[in-house]
């Protein structure tokens, strides 16, 4: 069969796939009822697999006729926690959580490559091997994956993310630096408590706080050269007790987001000066905890030049799109820390189909009648790098 006939062939089943699994998104390392179907129908399949990182993590291997080499294919599962307001008859029936990152399509087109690639087994020289990780969300989950030996005797892997700030039906192959390191920090502070008409006697853990927020802020634009791209984010604040009482303690959570390693190493150095130089000037205390979660998801040039050929098989000759390096972060950079590995974002945008809202929204939605020929990428790029013509 040629890839086109494997697109029509499972066209209606990638759709009802990913309805199926957008009804039930799950946390991360919580991924149990999407596991067990990811398993019922490769087993349906009859395709070899096991467990893989963890309870949830699932690798699949389908061995070719011939030997040859190996790529892993890799498809992130966990949901968000994020309330669905989308209006859809398939929306999402876990109360506060919804799959708003488009990580259904992405096991539904994962599994969809398995069946097509299984459909021409015979034709292969090599082995295709098929990641569906857990925890990407919190960024431990490619980890988790490798350390339980996914990558043993891999050559190559290939990711894929649908992307709702492009085109639908354009497709982005960046060679070099695609997406940013992705870290956590938390500050907290210590102050001294007392009572809201007696500031001279306390110590303000929510004044010393915000004066944190302020001059974290100067690490990016002071302390970092101009050519460099780095973000410093506070996401939650929390202090105090009720209006008249001066709080003791105050919580600071965020991330710091680069490219260049030597920026992220800055960042831990700079924010813990200045979190305790701030806290120490305004009579109190600061502690820094810096948690590095993802490196920077960087293209190998090779790979991303056979992607970039894939694609206008699959899509048309004018498919690609020079979409710009983004600061959001993906634990896939792991996988290419130990492998030469590329990382591929499919567009989704199409006001027709409602797919306007971006990731994490909770009326993010997608163009599905994308999903069955970002499921032939999939296949087209192993093809292509195992040396497998149709």
């Amino acid at each position: 069969m040629t890839l086109q006939e494997l697109q029509e062939k499972y066209g209606e089943m990638q759709i009802r796939l990913r309805r199926e699994f957008h009804r039930i998104p799950e946390a991360s390392l919580q991924e149990h009822k999407t596991a067990a179907k990811i398993r019922e129908e490769l087993d349906r399949m009859g395709v070899e697999w096991r467990v893989c990182g963890g309870p949830t993590g699932t690798l699949a291997r389908i061995r070719g006729e011939k030997p040859g080499k190996t790529i892993l294919l890799r498809g992130d599962i966990d949901g968000l926690e994020v309330t669905e307001q989308t209006g859809v008859d398939y929306a999402s029936e876990h109360p506060g959580f919804m799959h708003a990152c488009g990580h259904d399509c992405h096991i539904s087109m994962l599994l969809i490559a398995v069946a097509m690639v299984n459909d021409i087994k015979d034709r292969l020289a090599g082995d295709v091997v098929f990641a569906f990780q857990p925890a990407e969300e919190i960024g431990r989950g490619a980890l988790m994956m490798i350390e339980d030996g996914c990558l043993d005797g891999v050559d190559a892997a290939y990711g894929m993310h649908v992307w709702s700030d492009f085109p639908a039906g354009k497709v982005s192959v960046r060679t070099g630096g695609t997406m940013a390191s992705g870290d956590r920090f938390t500050i907290k502070v210590t102050g001294k408590a007392g009572h809201g008409a007696q500031p001279h006697l306390c110590a303000d853990a929510t004044v010393i706080g915000a004066a944190i927020v302020q001059n974290l802020q100067t690490i990016v634009s002071r302390e970092i050269s101009p050519i460099e791209t780095g973000v410093v984010t506070v996401g939650k604040f929390e202090s105090g007790t009720r209006f008249n009482v001066i709080s003791g303690e105050a919580t600071l959570i965020g991330t710091t987001r680069c490219f260049s390693p030597e920026v992220r190493k800055h960042f831990r150095e700079a924010m813990e000066r200045g979190a305790k130089e701030t806290a120490r000037a305004m009579r109190g205390d600061a502690e820094l905890i810096y948690e590095e979660l993802v490196p920077s998801t960087v293209n190998d040039a090779a790979l991303a030049e056979l992607a970039r050929g894939s694609a206008k098989k699959v899509f048309v000759e004018d498919c690609l799109y020079d979409y710009p390096p983004t600061m959001g972060g993906e634990d896939f950079a792991q996988y290419q820390l130990r492998v030469p590995g590329v990382m591929v974002l499919v567009g989704m945008e199409n006001a027709a189909c409602n797919a306007i809202y971006g990731q994490h929204h909770n009326r993010y939605q997608v163009d599905e009648s994308q999903l069955v020929r970002a499921a032939a990428l999939h296949v087209q790029v192993a093809l292509d790098f195992l040396g497998v013509e149709l």
